[in-house]
């Protein structure tokens, strides 16, 4: 080999040897702190949607009270609609949630609670799995809207609403041998901004007709309205959409022909 063909050789050689390898690329690693942190991202997320849905959408309620046997019954957990009344105007029928008018309910003492506890309940009503401030609602049935002329109860027990009579067998719970859909009669027109109330269990509920001595005479402000129940959300066996039933309603926005009262039926004895 001749001198410079060896001498080329050796300075491939040495730029060989001064030029730096290239730097192994390492994957990325994701440790444990990685994972809680994306848990968290997550959880929080959910916290936060689950705020707005039931801050502006829907919210949970248990339900107390006898009131609206059978309809519903006590500690049924029920899906309330906020959208009602303030973008979906209240009907006849619906089964509305709304804050104490003044007067309606008794003082309840809460009993002591350990901070644990409260905690995990606070943080439940903010994403609607408990509902702490149900005792400080009441959730009835709308029979009376502004302006109409309720009155009760007419030669059949039913009570009539703008002079149309309602049957109301299809949700009513009434004592045993008795037809008069409410103990006490009453003749009422609700006035602008109000709500003529009253439960299913008709002769076990304080609503409108039992509370016309309170503040309000018994009508509830709409803007007390919290919205309307849509669902029995639990338990799983009782899971159900709740009817406003229209065809009992029928005709009474206008004032329509009233509905012809039931004929008796039976016999007679010697």
């Amino acid at each position: 080999m001749s001198d410079d063909t060896q001498a080329r050789a050796d300075a491939v050689r040495a730029d060989d040897a001064a030029e730096p390898e290239a730097p192994k690329r390492e994957r990325p690693k994701r440790g444990f702190l990685y994972f809680l942190r994306d848990v968290a991202l997550i959880v929080l997320a959910a916290i936060v949607i689950s705020f707005l849905i039931k801050t502006f959408l829907i919210r949970s309620f248990y339900i107390p009270s006898e009131s609206m046997e059978d309809t519903l019954l006590v500690n049924d957990r029920i899906i309330v609609n906020q959208l009602e009344p303030d973008l979906t105007p209240i009907e006849h029928g619906d089964i509305v949630v709304f804050t104490d008018p003044g007067g309606w309910l008794d003082p309840v003492a809460l009993p002591p609670q350990d901070p644990i506890s409260g905690f995990f309940e606070w943080l439940g009503s903010i994403v609607g799995l408990t509902a702490p401030d149900s005792n400080d609602h009441l959730i009835k049935r709308v029979i009376g809207l502004p302006g109409d002329h309720v009155t009760c109860c007419n030669d059949f027990g039913q009570m009539s609403v703008n002079g149309v009579a309602l049957d109301e067998s299809s949700y009513v719970k009434l004592p045993a041998g008795v037809t008069k859909v409410s103990r006490d009669d009453f003749d009422v027109t609700v006035p602008d901004g109000s709500l003529w109330v009253m439960g299913d269990n008709r002769w076990n509920s304080r609503d409108s007709r039992y509370n016309r001595d309170k503040p309000g005479n018994g009508f509830v402000p709409i803007s007390d309205v919290v919205g309307r129940a849509v669902l029995i959300s639990w338990p799983v066996d009782r899971w159900t959409w709740l009817d406003n039933y229209p065809i009992v309603f029928e005709g009474v926005e206008n004032g329509g022909t009233p509905t012809p009262a039931p004929t008796e039926t039976g016999t007679s004895g010697g």
